[in-house]
């Protein structure tokens, strides 16, 4: 006999959370298209597609996350796939999300971390979504502060109400210290924060910052996020009160955008980006405006690499309006930078060249005794002139590029190894574009050079932008010259 088909079951949860929701079987799929198209699916889901969900059809793939999202938008709080009657997956949307609450940012942010440490090699395949920036930008801009971010154990006997055992008690004096406990390997969840143990993050990230600047991003970007698995998830899930609590979300942020950052450098651009929007929410939770901007500020850069310059002003623009005039100048002069890297890609000549006049004043304007933040020690006079390379280049005025990059090299440290090809790149194009050959090529040559003692995939594309841009000339001398030069390193 020919067996039967199992029999589907009807989904009375996803029912009845439609009758919650006052959805119709048109209006839920209508909301799932949108959703969709927000993380850049094209999605053509339709009321008969509801009623097969609602018969005990599994929608495929992503949908029952993005169904659940909807839900969870609508009804104001966290559902899962489950929670709707359909399979669990792993969405490729997953990250994107702007959480609702600190506790929601750890476990989003975490999961991340896991995954990416793990086996699941699909994170780094997922594709980059311009849709994706909107509404983490625009929920940063208009959200409301955290009110609380503390995590506290129950108060010690005679403690003072609401306050935490180990943030500004002191130890009862008849009580006997404890013994040091024996070190363990790994950190424990549950255990209380200390200000030593966020100074031993901020260390760890100007170490990976360090080797992510002269090495590329590749070299130790797993080390990087396994020490955020093992380190930075024990100690958000931790005991600390609300002054710990936001040094703790700031140390964590800046990490998280570093993993991203190193992402982006070995071009896996979906996987930057769900980063970027976890570190921006992390950011906000740490009440540090100024460092949400910087964060907005790293994804309007990866929107510039991939030619979305309009998202890219976007970004810029939204950072200037989360922190306002009263913004150290150097923070001012960044924001402003960027922008026109955005305007540069779109071939804005005026408002290109506007924005980097802003960005030049606001430089002009800074004092050594200012209190400029430690993310933003990089921004110079060197890192100015790169940002007027760049946009010089891409607006095709190449003698404007060409003495703006000179002036970069001759400024910047050797640390900053990248940048330095990155630069060298752009000079080269600017004497190309000059008509000078023979020196485009010798600088296109020692930044191949350069890029192959890296682990990073945007310093081979530079050099490859390059090459590309020497085809018109390929059978002169000098571009022999040069093939045969990078083919033997």
């Amino acid at each position: 006999m020919t067996e039967r088909p199992p029999q589907r079951i009807p989904n009375r949860q996803l029912a009845a959370l439609i009758a919650e929701a006052g959805f119709s079987n048109a209006g839920l799929a209508r909301r799932v298209d949108q959703l969709g198209l927000e993380h850049g699916l094209d999605l053509r889901y339709d009321k008969t597609s509801v009623t097969r969900w609602l018969r005990g059809q599994q929608p495929r793939g992503t949908t029952p996350a993005l169904i659940a999202e909807v839900f969870t938008r609508r009804l104001g709080r966290r559902l899962s796939a489950q929670d709707l009657g359909l399979d669990a997956c792993a969405p490729v949307y997953a990250g994107l999300e702007f959480a609702a609450s600190p506790a929601e940012a750890i476990d989003i942010v975490s999961g991340l971390w896991r995954k990416d440490s793990g086996s699941h090699t699909e994170l780094r395949k997922i594709a980059f979504t311009p849709a994706g920036l909107v509404v983490p930008s625009r929920d940063w801009l208009i959200g409301r502060a955290d009110d609380r971010v503390a995590r506290n154990a129950a108060p010690a006997a005679g403690a003072a109400p609401g306050t935490a055992t180990g943030e500004g008690v002191p130890r009862p004096p008849d009580r006997p210290r404890p013994a040091v406990p024996r070190q363990r390997a790994e950190r424990a969840p549950g255990g209380r924060v200390s200000m030593g143990d966020i100074a031993a993050l901020r260390s760890v990230g100007e170490l990976f910052r360090t080797l992510d600047h002269a090495y590329g991003g590749g070299h130790a970007r797993q080390a990087l996020v396994r020490y955020l698995e093992h380190e930075a998830e024990p100690m958000l899930r931790g005991t600390y009160g609300e002054a710990t609590g936001r040094r703790l979300f700031g140390a964590a942020a800046d990490l998280t955008r570093l993993a991203g950052w190193t992402s982006y450098d070995i071009a896996a651009h979906g996987l930057a980006q769900r980063y970027y929007v976890q570190a921006l929410r992390l950011a906000q939770a740490a009440g540090d405006r100024a460092y949400g901007s910087y964060v907005l500020v790293t994804m309007s850069r990866q929107a510039v690499y991939l030619g979305h310059g309009r998202e890219a002003v976007q970004l810029a623009r939204v950072a200037q309006q989360g922190v306002g005039s009263g913004a150290p100048p150097v923070v001012q002069a960044l924001l402003h930078a960027i922008e026109a890297r955005g305007h540069g890609v779109l071939g804005e000549v005026r408002a290109c060249s506007a924005s980097l006049a802003r960005a030049e004043r606001a430089l002009e304007t800074a004092r050594p005794t200012d209190d400029v933040p430690y993310w933003l020690r990089f921004f110079d006079e060197a890192e100015l002139a790169d940002e007027f390379a760049h946009c010089h280049r891409d607006l095709q005025q190449w003698r404007a590029a060409a003495q703006h990059a000179e002036r970069s090299l001759q400024l910047r440290a050797a640390g900053y190894a990248r940048s330095r090809l990155f630069c060298r790149v752009v000079l080269a194009c600017a004497r190309l574009g000059l008509g000078e050959l023979e020196q485009a090529c010798q600088l296109g040559a020692e930044a191949a050079q350069a890029a192959g003692e890296m682990r990073s995939v945007r310093a081979v594309e530079y050099v490859r932008e390059f090459e590309r841009r020497l085809e018109p000339y390929r059978d002169a001398a000098a571009v022999r010259a040069y093939r045969e030069k990078v083919s033997a390193l």
